[in-house]
């Protein structure tokens, strides 16, 4: 019995062995999978089937774009008239992405629910073809509510309506918001939803977009959840609210939104959504260049780091990162140390407290290391600062759904916007600099000096990093 189960053991170590040889391009992920497989018999294997292996990249590389009908005044693989550094970082996007620069389009920033919410329930009360939202996080409140009626109400006038929200973000055991969806007769689900047990590991890959395509038209995205905390009318205490950011675009990129939309739900459902109610013929609505960049852990893993770390690289006079969890491994942390001893200004906003206080503990811990990093890092007072955003030389700019931490770069599925355009991006500078105005420097010296218990506790959070 003892050789059996010896044998057992080692065959099974073996074969995780071999698949993180033949399947993990991260040196030390594979070394620490290797150690835990034959450091912990059978369990250290069981660990690396539930975590280890990413088994969306396979399906999610056979997922076909819908067809693309001619469109009357779209512009595709523009060129912006932008200093030379911004060309070469669009350039650069455009290898990564394979998606095309697209001319013709107005984006407007809303910030905060109650700016941007009145604007979404209008578009979808407007809607006459069409309606795709897809939201993490869809809470069963007065704001849900709200969304929910509107929703019903364009499905009884004829309008196409599809809602897809994200298992865990909107409630895994039972979801309000989707049963009163499917009630009304709106066809709606939940991504990467199962009860079979050999699927779990999904659990951890979550759909983090922030997306509503009315039309095919017109689109809203960046980083607002669905919830009466992003309103300060609706909050009781300055403390519940949650600060942030999300545009309203118009024009030909809003094609890529709802191609990502379009693909996720086909990926949850078998269902193609085709025709013209979904995929119109789109007119230049105004002069911002822009392409939408979905990433997440299959084919599309590491587009979004290689693009942020392309902008850091050529950046010439300044960086500026909002981000409400700042936990970037060292390749990111390498480029914004570089960025900054070339003489560029960077700016990084943090939230002072989170909604998480571990994820505060783990950020802490980081932060110590930034210790000889250029970059000026500020801590933003109450109410938390959900708002992702990032912008360039005042040239180029970047709204969307992605933190600056493992999970977003490597496990959700994101969508976030790039813009080249002074106008806009002065718009995203004229937030930050209302931020920064309440924001106090972070002293990471005062970090380092910290009780040794408290210094402990939060590197021991610090480690769970790939997975906060």
């Amino acid at each position: 019995m003892e050789i059996l189960f010896v044998t057992l053991y080692a065959l099974i170590a073996a074969a995780v062995t071999a698949h993180v040889l033949l399947t993990k391009s991260d040196v030390r992920a594979a070394l620490a999978w290797i150690a835990v497989a034959w450091l912990s018999p059978f369990f250290g294997a069981f660990l690396y089937f539930v975590f280890g292996i990413n088994r969306v990249s396979r399906r999610a590389l056979n997922l076909a774009m819908p067809e693309r009908p001619e469109e009357d005044g779209e512009a595709t693989d523009a060129r912006p008239a932008v200093p030379e550094n911004i060309g070469l970082l669009a350039e650069a996007s455009a290898r990564v992405t394979d998606s095309p620069l697209i001319a013709g389009n107005a984006v407007s920033v809303f910030h905060g629910g109650d700016e941007a919410y009145p604007a979404m329930l209008e578009a979808v009360g407007n809607a006459k073809h069409s309606v795709a939202l897809a939201s993490y996080i869809f809470r069963h409140d007065v704001t849900g509510r709200t969304f929910v009626d509107a929703l019903i109400a364009a499905h009884k006038r004829g309008v196409a309506v599809r809602v897809l929200i994200d298992s865990v973000g909107s409630g895994y055991l039972w979801s309000d918001m989707l049963n009163d969806l499917k009630r009304g007769g709106v066809p709606a689900a939940r991504f990467l939803h199962t009860w079979l047990p050999w699927r779990m590991p999904f659990l951890n890959m979550r759909n983090h977009k922030k997306l509503l395509i009315v039309d095919g038209a017109v689109g809203f995205t960046g980083g607002l959840n669905i919830g009466a905390d992003h309103s300060r009318r609706l909050v009781r205490k300055r403390s519940e609210y949650v600060d942030d950011v999300q545009v309203r675009v118009e024009g030909p990129v809003v094609r890529q939104l709802l191609q990502t939309f379009a693909q996720d739900w086909s990926f949850t459902t078998d269902e193609e959504l085709t025709g013209e109610a979904w995929w119109p013929r789109i007119m230049t609505a105004g002069q911002v260049f822009a392409r939408g960049i979905h990433s997440g852990p299959d084919a599309d893993i590491y587009k979004l780091e290689t693009i942020l770390g392309a902008a850091l690289a050529q950046a010439r006079s300044r960086v500026r990162i909002v981000t409400p969890y700042f936990l970037p491994d060292q390749r990111m942390q390498f480029a914004i140390a570089q960025a900054g001893l070339r003489g560029v200004k960077v700016e990084i906003l943090i939230p002072e407290h989170s909604d998480h206080l571990f994820m505060d503990w783990a950020m802490r811990a980081h932060l110590r290391f930034f210790e000889d990093v250029p970059a000026a890092v500020y801590f933003t007072p109450a109410p938390f600062n959900h708002a992702k955003l990032m912008t360039v030389d005042g040239e180029w700019c970047l709204v969307g759904s992605s933190n600056w931490d493992t999970r977003s770069f490597r496990l959700n599925f994101e969508f976030d916007l790039e813009c080249y355009d002074r106008a806009l991006t002065a718009d995203i500078d004229a937030v930050i600099d209302r931020k920064i105005a309440q924001c106090r420097n972070v002293d990471i010296a005062a970090l380092a000096a910290a009780p040794p218990a408290a210094r402990l506790r939060d590197a021991a959070f610090r480690l769970l990093l790939p997975y906060l």
